[in-house]
């Protein structure tokens, strides 16, 4: 893609998708999820967007392409084709430096490790809580609010907390 007709429109679907809210976490864009896997004009000149679920099962997948797809037909972009993008999967590190922030503000725990290992997962890491930022903190729940959150409670300041697991 060359400068141009191009950039302007790639910039218009990345300002476009960056308003597009994950459902299960409101608070945070999928371009700050870090789900936007390409935003590209092929040789015969179609635009597409690439989308890589969080997990495989995520309940919220289906929704978030209907929810891009509502948001590119509503502004006349309904040649954009969307793609599945499986490969790499989706890694926590993913999430935009703005999305952990956003994630903070909002009372989640942003993730603090990455995984390198799947026996790390067994073991409850130590989490900063989103209030105080007290690391005194315990694991109540392996589930939170959604399969890739974990349910916390400060000792500090007493607050329970959702963290997004390290994944």
């Amino acid at each position: 893609m060359e400068g141009g007709v191009g950039a302007e429109r790639e910039g218009r679907l990345r300002a476009l998708l960056a308003r597009v809210a994950d459902p299960e976490i409101p608070v945070l864009s999928i371009v700050d999820l870090g789900i936007v896997r390409h935003v590209r004009q092929d040789a015969d000149g179609r635009w597409r967007v690439g989308l890589t679920p969080t997990y495989s099962a995520c309940p919220a997948t289906e929704a978030i392409r209907s929810a891009v797809r509502t948001a590119l037909d509503a502004e006349g972009l309904t040649d954009v084709i969307l793609e599945e993008v499986l490969s790499p999967p989706w890694t926590s590190a993913w999430l935009t430096s703005e999305g952990r922030q956003k994630l903070r503000s909002f009372g989640i725990a942003p993730p603090e490790e990455t995984v390198a290992s799947p026996r790390r997962l067994w073991q409850a890491p130590l989490v900063s809580c989103p209030r105080c930022e007290s690391r005194s903190t315990e694991r109540v729940s392996e589930f939170g609010s959604t399969p890739c959150k974990a349910h916390y409670r400060c000792s500090a300041c007493g607050e329970p907390f959702d963290y997004f697991k390290c994944l």
